[in-house]
């Protein structure tokens, strides 16, 4: 039976600073942790909760039925604009996102996502969607391969990873892959495949640019005073947070001007470092060991 473990659940939360008559946003419904918990914290507020994935809303349909404080949406979040318009919403009190995989999706050797089962290449998180692994290995151009090994995965045998997988084509399993990250990535500490695997399945599910247009939009419907909480699990992700919260929480003033009247920034930071699993809760999951949970909060403007 697959089982999944919630990483940061009650720290994620907490960073929101649940209102019990609040509006919020699971952006990563997921394995339903943080949706359940955002739930245990309302009363008369509203939960919406998005995955791309039809099987995760399937799942917590059967776990926790009907209730009149929650929709779920299947769709990308970085839909969440027009997806919340549908419903009236144009401000909410806070927004949460788990960016990691869940064990649902890696534990399901036909999804695909994991090195450790050899199957057909898909990696998708939405089985609608029409682009697959498979595709992307088969069809894409060695140039295009080596820049999504070398920016998506970072991954130092980008070039010639990409040259073998272009030269002995076809390929239709996981396994395929792996056979060459084996030859090519013999001294790489952990698994040979591990940053190829990231980086096709980011491409495949435009994952990054996703969040870019959900942070964008994400503050755009926040209120004042209502926070963002999100959890990384690689560097890319995790750079784009950093670097989006401290792109809105700072006011930058030219130099040689008097510091009257400064203009308030969009957001202000709730964690200056990020916070991370404690240990307890790696020895449990080792799956957390590479998270993140960095957060902030609108500001009040006149």
């Amino acid at each position: 039976m697959l089982v999944h473990d919630t990483v940061l659940l009650h720290e994620a939360v907490d960073l929101l600073d649940v209102k019990k008559d609040g509006i919020y946003v699971d952006c990563t419904l997921g394995g339903g942790g943080h949706t359940k918990e955002i739930l245990s914290r309302l009363e008369g507020g509203r939960l919406f909760a998005f995955d791309r994935d039809g099987e995760a809303i399937l799942r917590l349909k059967e776990t926790i039925g009907s209730d009149p404080r929650l929709d779920m949406i299947r769709s990308d979040f970085r839909n969440i604009k027009t997806e919340l318009a549908r419903f009236g919403i144009t401000k909410v009190d806070g927004i949460l996102m788990d960016l990691g995989l869940s064990s649902f999706q890696i534990d399901d050797p036909g999804r695909g996502f994991s090195y450790m089962h050899d199957v057909s290449l898909d990696m998708r998180m939405d089985k609608d969607s029409t682009l697959t692994a498979k595709e992307i290995v088969n069809t894409w151009d060695e140039s295009r391969l080596k820049h999504i090994f070398r920016v998506y995965g970072e991954e130092k045998n980008a070039s010639r990873i990409a040259s073998m997988i272009v030269r002995e084509r076809p390929h239709e399993t996981t396994y395929d892959l792996v056979r060459i990250t084996d030859r090519l990535n013999r001294n790489t500490s952990g698994h040979s495949a591990k940053r190829v695997f990231q980086a096709i399945r980011i491409a495949v599910n435009d994952e990054l640019t996703a969040l870019e247009h959900a942070l964008t939009d994400g503050l755009d419907l926040l209120n004042a005073e209502g926070r963002m909480s999100i959890i990384t699990f690689h560097s890319l992700e995790d750079r784009i947070v950093k670097h989006f919260f401290k792109a809105h929480s700072e006011t930058n003033v030219p130099k040689g001007l008097p510091l009257i009247d400064l203009p308030v920034p969009d957001m202000r930071l709730i964690t200056r470092k990020p916070v991370l699993p404690s240990q307890t809760e790696q020895d449990k999951n080792p799956r957390s060991r590479s998270a993140k949970l960095r957060a902030a909060e609108k500001n009040i403007k006149a």
